[in-house]
């Protein structure tokens, strides 16, 4: 019988402590579950499947943007979506191909816009003036790109205020309600033909399904005027985002892809009539719960009455959390020095970061297990965000990430994902070989 994901992540946990991928030397390290990332993947395809609806669904690149991530999504049928030209490289690094990308950035520059429409690059204007560059790029030669329109379907926002994109004062996309907003939607597509799709991002953690659902709704309703309009299907494909929330309060997947399609079946049926195709961009819920950051404790104290453990994983991985804890918690759990689940009544304690920093807390005031120095602790959840958005908070390297798979009867084997970050790169990173540019720029002092 093949274990599920907890037991995965235990059977892993241990492994990565008998095969040395931590070690004091090796102090954080990153493991990803393979078959959690399938099965992932999986869940989507069979949520959204629908006879006669062409679907592409495509990963945020932002949530994980690491090759062999992509690569073994590409694998499993996933396209990418991209939002910088560093995005753009890593997908196509990985073999995604032309036709299953997505540019959705809202700073796009004209080479990106040109390059983008040379490789076949779906893409989203995120605002009218971009509209206005992409009419002289398409004016100057033919492209096999779709191109379509963001737009901020102003339904309000979730719980956490930074991650909500369809305020009425959100940053992305074509504001619906503003005044004279729709007649001008209406015109951009009359007098473009070749504007074929429509896109809108509501959901993030934080976003209730009914309201992912209603931002849906308005761009399809906005769709079918569209088009009825033309007198034709110029809309043939609807970009509904994705941003699916998390459960960071136990192992339980909730809410599903499955639970939020039919959300989306009952709130805009004619979704999946077949008339339309449809493109998503789902990344946190894809990967979060298959990762894990595994790290050693270093040192414990106590300070004001409160026992203090001394991690090496803090504000560098998991930045959301440590600068906005409410919104962001993580689950952490007390390993021993074998990663193995330790036992004792829980203790209230915080669990800190190596930032050199008073805030550097991954956990504050947290019920466990007392920890002692040379202990591991687990920050579950962290498959999506913390492996690569790195915050090279005082120069801290960027930890080397696993990939694991388990077999039936618990054996683990990992491969390298990427390498940790080495003392000579931070020096590259940090103007090394330009040691001198500034002492040559100073004004000479003059003699009096």
């Amino acid at each position: 019988m093949t274990p599920d994901a907890t037991a995965r992540r235990g059977h892993a946990l241990r492994a990565a402590v008998e095969q040395d991928l931590i070690a004091p030397d090796r102090p954080v390290v990153g493991l990803l579950d393979v078959a959690g990332v399938e099965e992932a993947a999986a869940a989507l395809r069979e949520a959204f499947a629908t006879p006669g609806v062409a679907v592409t669904h495509t990963f945020a690149v932002k949530a994980a943007s690491l090759v062999p991530v992509l690569r073994l999504l590409a694998g499993l049928g996933l396209g990418a979506e991209v939002a910088s030209p560093g995005e753009l490289a890593i997908a196509r690094a990985a073999g995604v191909p032309g036709d299953r990308i997505v540019l959705d950035s809202p700073a796009k520059t004209v080479a990106e816009l040109r390059e983008a429409l040379a490789l076949g690059i779906a893409v989203n204007a995120d605002n009218p003036q971009e509209l206005g560059r992409l009419d002289d790029l398409v004016a100057a030669g033919p492209t096999s790109s779709p191109v379509g329109l963001r737009v901020n379907p102003q339904v309000g926002g979730g719980s956490i205020g930074a991650m909500s994109t369809a305020t009425a004062t959100s940053k992305f996309g074509v504001a619906l309600r503003d005044d004279g907003a729709e007649r001008w939607i209406l015109r951009a597509y009359a007098d473009r033909p070749w504007l074929n799709r429509l896109h809108t991002h509501t959901g993030s953690q934080g976003v209730p399904l009914d309201l992912m659902a209603a931002g849906v709704r308005a761009v399809y309703d906005l769709a079918e005027r569209i088009n009825a309009a033309a007198g034709r299907q110029q809309i043939t494909t609807l970009d509904i985002g994705g941003g699916l929330p998390v459960n960071f309060a136990s192992d339980e997947v909730t809410p599903t892809f499955g639970a939020y399609a039919r959300v989306l079946r009952d709130t805009v049926p004619g979704l999946f009539d077949g008339r339309y195709g449809l493109v998503t961009e789902f990344g946190r819920s894809l990967l979060a719960k298959a990762g894990t950051v595994l790290a050693r404790v270093e040192y414990t104290k106590s300070a004001g009455g409160r026992p203090i453990a001394i991690t090496h994983a803090g504000a560098q991985l998991a930045t959301r959390t440590v600068f906005a804890p409410d919104a962001w918690p993580l689950r952490v759990t007390a390993l021993d020095a074998r990663g193995r689940p330790k036992g004792g009544d829980p203790v209230v304690q915080d669990v800190a970061g190596p930032c050199c920093f008073a805030g550097d807390l991954v956990a504050g005031a947290r019920p466990l297990p007392l920890l002692a120095a040379g202990d591991l602790v687990a920050l579950l959840d962290t498959g999506a965000y913390y492996f690569s958005t790195h915050f090279a908070y005082n120069s801290l390297p960027r930890p080397a990430v696993h990939g694991y798979a388990v077999s039936p009867d618990g054996e683990v084997a990992f491969a390298l994902v990427r390498a940790a970050q080495t003392v000579e790169e931070l020096l590259a990173e940090s103007g090394g070989e330009q040691g001198e540019a500034l002492t040559r720029l100073r004004t000479p002092v003059r003699s009096s």
